[in-house]
């Protein structure tokens, strides 16, 4: 933020406010600066919490005295600010380290205009503190906060030696543990045996009630990973494989149909995925395409939707074969099932059941820039695509042609097999057109 230098020069006195990382709200992790800004402010804003924990620094006279308001939205706490004196220090209390997932960064922009200079003061982050605790370095492990957050981390524990995660909020404990249990019980078990997989720190208010145990997932219960805390995952195994595409042998198929290896590169490559794409995968079938959108990036999200019984229990499988929960499943017809997804960047339409059409215009309905792309066996689903194209929900069209043949041994010799030629049809709208 901008400073008024000729004020500052003047001498007038000036509201400064002071965003303070105050750490895991312990008083004896608190930084020099921190219990400085507690000390000197005129008015401290934050959570509970937060407060409690300047409390037990102050004196009991300074405790009377000092203005303390319980608030942590951005919105309010400027509010509260407005109706401040023009030349007061204000201490807004933040819970660990102001640059680390924290509510600074939206704050100090809502702050614009209500003091003339605002302050950083860094505090002391979970992980970190969790780091030192158990003697392990985090400047090469992964780091992902689940704190009110819905994120995908089973892909970033199954590639990283090390994954550190910040839990809290609502449920995230739970989701964590039983995600956990759902793709890596058997993995850590069979592979780790009675090496420590996980560290998990209760971060609360008083260092002599923290809580710092390790253990395979099976030494853990849902309940010890509720309320504030810190996890780190040791995977001593992390997969090395690079690039979304798989082998077709490697999918479970029952008699589900599946889009084919070469059919399945040549259109994830046509999407042109992004790293926080939202992607619709329409007509899923075993889910050979999902698996390999979410093996593109490891916070793509992926909505399979299939109606066949037997292809969403193969999706679930493989799903949790290739340990990719970025993957959502969504079982019944499109466009119906469609109602209440969040927007679609990308689509991907291996089946429609006729309703092709429908499916087009609910989803260039909810995002008129929606990359499509879509496969077609028969010349009748390729006029189809035409049709949509001269009536103008298809802009833009790119059609390939796409015809593969693999070897296979026939006695002495190795013949070449033909497979059926595919139409990859790819769609794309421009921000400009309508």
């Amino acid at each position: 933020m901008r400073v008024d230098k000729n004020r500052e020069n003047s001498g007038e006195k000036r509201r400064k406010i002071f965003l303070t990382g105050i750490g895991m709200g312990m008083p004896e992790m608190l930084t020099a600066r921190a219990k400085e800004v507690i000390d000197q402010a005129d008015c401290l804003i934050g959570a509970k919490r937060m407060l409690e924990c300047a409390k037990r620094i102050l004196p009991g006279e300074m405790q009377e005295k000092k203005k303390m308001m319980v608030e942590y939205r951005p919105e309010q706490i400027a509010e509260i600010i407005k109706a401040e004196k023009e030349d007061w220090k204000i201490g807004i209390l933040l819970s660990g380290d102001i640059g680390f997932f924290s509510g600074a960064k939206k704050l100090e922009k809502v702050l614009e205009g209500f003091a003339d200079e605002v302050i950083l003061v860094p505090g002391i982050s979970s992980i970190v503190y969790l780091s030192a605790k158990i003697g392990i370095a985090w400047e090469d492990a992964a780091i992902i906060s689940l704190h009110g957050k819905n994120e995908n981390f089973i892909q970033t524990i199954d590639k990283r030696e090390k994954t550190f995660l910040l839990l809290g909020g609502t449920d995230a404990g739970k989701v964590f543990y039983k995600r956990m249990l759902e793709y890596e019980r058997n993995k850590f078990e069979r592979q780790m045996q009675s090496k420590e997989a996980g560290i998990a720190e209760q971060l609360a208010g008083d260092i002599a009630d923290e809580c710092v145990r390790s253990g395979v997932l099976s030494d853990f219960q849902e309940e010890d990973f509720e309320g504030l805390t810190a996890v780190m995952v040791e995977n001593p195994v992390p997969s090395k494989a690079t690039g979304p595409h798989r082998k077709d042998e490697e999918f479970l198929r029952g008699k589900v149909p599946m889009t084919k290896a070469e059919i399945r590169a040549v259109s994830v490559a046509q999407m042109e995925l992004t790293e926080d794409a939202v992607v619709y995968d329409i007509g899923a079938g075993t889910g050979s395409v999902s698996v390999e959108i979410a093996l593109s990036g490891e916070k793509i999200k992926v909505y399979a939707i299939e109606k066949n019984p037997e292809g969403v229990e193969l999706i679930r499988q493989n799903r949790k074969k290739f340990r990719v929960d970025g993957i959502r499943i969504i079982e019944g017809n499109a466009p119906e099932v469609l109602e209440g997804l969040e927007m679609p960047t990308h689509v991907f339409i291996g089946g429609s059941s006729g309703n092709l059409r429908q499916i087009i215009e609910k989803v260039t309905a909810a995002n008129p820039e929606v990359k499509i792309v879509l496969n077609a066996i028969s010349l009748e689903t390729l006029g189809e695509v035409m049709e949509l194209s001269k009536d103008g929900l298809l802009k833009e069209i790119q059609v390939t042609q796409l015809s593969a043949a693999r070897s296979r041994i026939l006695g002495d010799y190795h013949m070449m097999t033909g497979q059926n030629p595919v139409y990859i049809i790819r769609s794309e709208r421009r921000a400009t057109e309508t």
